[in-house]
Parts: structure tokens; C-alpha cells; sequence
């Protein structure tokens, strides 16, 4: 698998979706309330913790208040229903991971049509991921881990922010390429997920950004960096799955999703306040205190490039075992 194919993939990951031509009523007047923005997790996840930077960034721009609340459930799939059914008025957003469309999309049975229900704002960041065990864990590294689940195939078990998520991908394809198996146990969240873990609850955590902290503050100890073909700044002895010679999962993208048809003039007020929002120094200054990568994509870019993508995953997820042929 190309370096180059996994970058497009992480980068380029939404719906192809056109923007509706016709405007409502009240379009001219947008905004003349608040804004509710839900973040696809629970409060105190990465997801959410950006969600709400963006937002007050955002509502500083729009003039008026944007209000985070939290729909979490089956990896994003939740939100994203609840989404996709809601009026296209600019109200009501989304903070959605990008799996919600292009891996859950294809292993949950869902409500919804990645291709024809969102309207998409913008793309601003990447999930980074990671293997983690307890700090106490006789697991010291990778190798550890792997070699005691070979000769105790499907014992360990490991938590994830949800079925299909980026993190679930990358562990079953290094299980895979392994010739062991892991149960999965998935959370609403990266949050819950790593808190799994403290409670013992879990033999390790794909975490998705949260396990940073973890890592930080010596509960964890991170056995190798997925979904990504870069170490971690502040962890530069822990290698990457690619550096352990196994193939990778691209990482999951967050996207900021409205309902489909949203009128031209109001997207072009969210468009223009969310992505002064993404650039500004106090979001950046944010992410990089979360350590996750800033990529941003405008609408244009991931309508072109969701079909390939999308076809891109389904294929991955074939070769993963995970979706049936």
C-alpha cells in the first residue's frame, strides 16, 4: 500500500453531497439564534474538546452563540443518523468522524446515506491513534503483546471509540497480519474508552487522541503509534506500526456536517465563520496541545474526493477480514 494512497485517504475522507440551490425562508437572516454543533462523542473526548474550541471560535464569527452538546453511540453512527434528519436550516451541525461515513457506513446498519444526506462544511483535523496497555502491564512492548496472544488467541481483549473506528481497523489488520485475534469491546468514545482500561476492564486501548494524556501522565504505557506513518512528537521511542514492519490503517478524519440541502447563502456564512475558526492561532494552539494533526479540506475537496475513498476503505476492510466479501 502506497504512502502516498494512505495520506489521500486520511486527508480526503466525506460525502459527495451538493450544496441545495434553493434557500429558505429565513436565509438572509442566518443567523438569528443559536447554533447547536453536536459532537458524535461523549463530553471529555478529543472529539468534543475541539468541538467546542471550534464552536466558540466559530459563534465569535457568526454573532451568535454556538451551543456543543453530545450525541454519542455505535462510532459516530448516532450522531450522524440523528444528522441526517434534522432541517437543513444551519441550526443544527455536526463534529462527525469521517469512519461514520466511509467503515461503520458498511459494517452497522444505519439510517442514513454517506453519498446523499450531509452537507459538508469542512475537514480540519486527523485522529491520531495508539496501542496502549496499563503502565503496570507485563506487556513492555509490542512484540510482548503479540506473542502472548498467539499462544492465547482471542483472550485479550482491547477497547476502541466504536465499531469500525479508524483504531478498530488498524488493530484487527495487524491481528491479521499477525495470525492472532483480539475481542474487541467498543465505547462511545475515546474517553470511555481509555477509562475501560484504568478499570482493568480491557487487556489494552486503541485510543484515538485522549491516550495521549494517559501516556503523559504515566498510566499508560503506548506500545506502538497506528494510524500514522509519523511518531508522536512528545514519544519519539515508540514506533509506528510500519516501523514494526506490519501495514497500517489511514486514519479517520473530523468533519463538520450539516444536513443536506442546506440553502447557498447559508453555507457560504458557515463556510466562511468555520474555517476562519480552523485557521485561527487559539483552535491551532488547541490541537497542538492535543497533539492532533491539523488538515484541513474545504467542501469542494472532499466531494471530489469521496467515491475514490470510499471505494478505497471498502476494499480495506475486505482485506481486513472485518467486512464480509
Amino acid at each position: 500500500m502506497k504512502k502516498s494512497r494512505l495520506w489521500i485517504s486520511a486527508s480526503f475522507f466525506a460525502g459527495l453531497v451538493l450544496v441545495g440551490s434553493g434557500s429558505l425562508a429565513s436565509s438572509s437572516d442566518f443567523p438569528s439564534k443559536p447554533i447547536v454543533l453536536y459532537s458524535g462523542t461523549s463530553a471529555g473526548s478529543t472529539t468534543y474538546l475541539t468541538a467546542r474550541a471550534l464552536a466558540d471560535e466559530a459563534g465569535k464569527e457568526l454573532g451568535v452563540p454556538i451551543v456543543v452538546d453530545s450525541k454519542p453511540g455505535a462510532g459516530y453512527t448516532v450522531a450522524a443518523t440523528f444528522l441526517a434528519n434534522q432541517k437543513p436550516d444551519g441550526y443544527t451541525l455536526g463534529v462527525i468522524s469521517s469512519a461514520a461515513l466511509d467503515t461503520r457506513h458498511m459494517m452497522l446498519k444505519v439510517a442514513y446515506d454517506p453519498f446523499k444526506d450531509f452537507t459538508y462544511i469542512i475537514g480540519y483535523a486527523v485522529f491520531p491513534g495508539g496501542i496502549c496497555v496499563k503502565s503496570d502491564s507485563p506487556f513492555k512492548t509490542l512484540s510482548d503483546l503479540l506473542e502472548h496472544s498467539r499462544k492465547n488467541p482471542g483472550t485479550l481483549s482491547y477497547s476502541s471509540s466504536g465499531a469500525g473506528a479508524a483504531q478498530q481497523v488498524a488493530v484487527e489488520y495487524l491481528a491479521k497480519q499477525a495470525k492472532t485475534k483480539f475481542k474487541h469491546v467498543p465505547y462511545q468514545g475515546g474517553a470511555p474508552a481509555c477509562t475501560a482500561l484504568l478499570g482493568g476492564h480491557v487487556d489494552f486501548t486503541a485510543g484515538s487522541g485522549i491516550h495521549l494524556n494517559y501516556v503523559k501522565q504515566g498510566a499508560f504505557r503506548m506500545l506502538a503509534v497506528i494510524n500514522s506513518s509519523r511518531r508522536e512528537i512528545d514519544f519519539p521511542d515508540v514506533p509506528t506500526l510500519q516501523d514494526l514492519g506490519y501495514k497500517d490503517a489511514p486514519p479517520a478524519a473530523y468533519l463538520v456536517l450539516a444536513p443536506r440541502g442546506l440553502p447557498d447563502a447559508v453555507y457560504g456564512k458557515l463556510d466562511s465563520a468555520f474555517r476562519k475558526a480552523a485557521h485561527s492561532p487559539e483552535f491551532k494552539a488547541l490541537l497542538e496541545k492535543l497533539r492532533v494533526p491539523f488538515v484541513f479540506r474545504d467542501r469542494r475537496q472532499l466531494e471530489a474526493e469521496f467515491p475514490a475513498t470510499y471505494q478505497f476503505y471498502r476494499e480495506f476492510l475486505k482485506e481486513t477480514g472485518i467486512l464480509a466479501k
